[in-house]
């Protein structure tokens, strides 16, 4: 009986041996494959964009407006679901959509004024007109976005 269980080891050896480099042959290109998926990145892809502190790219202003409402009106029905008065929504579009006062850092404004002050004396030095600084300020502000 032992001898037996010694035979029977060794042919499932053998035979699971002659199974894997089977297996191993027939699915070499397998191993190759993986990774090149439909979702995989390829060779120099990243999975950043090309520009992450690029802005958004611009949206209709029927499109921005239609959006704000959908908000405001969703807001107004859970206040009025609360129990609250709803908002006039309307109103509160035409004040969300309208356009935004700029604010500036004034640390931002103080080296924008101190950057066109030193230009300024440049120009003096030159021999050139000099500009006016609160409008080239204002100027520069507005270059920003700000």
């Amino acid at each position: 009986m032992t001898e037996a269980f010694g035979v029977v080891v060794f042919v499932v050896v053998a035979i699971a041996a002659v199974v894997a480099v089977v297996t191993l042959a027939g699915s070499g290109r397998s191993y190759d494959e993986i990774g090149h998926g439909g979702l995989a990145l390829r060779d120099g892809e990243e999975d950043l964009p090309a520009d992450p502190h690029a802005p958004a790219p611009p949206v209709s202003a029927a499109v921005r407006d239609e959006e704000i409402r959908q908000l405001v009106q969703a807001r107004s029905d859970r206040r009025v679901r609360r129990g609250g008065t709803p908002i006039d929504v309307d109103a509160e579009v035409a004040r969300l959509a309208g356009p935004a006062a700029p604010t500036v850092d004034p640390a931002l404004r103080a080296e924008i004024r101190d950057m066109v002050v030193a230009r300024n004396a440049r120009l003096e030095r030159a021999g050139k007109p000099l500009l006016d600084v609160d409008a080239e300020v204002e100027r520069r502000i507005g270059e920003l976005g700000a």
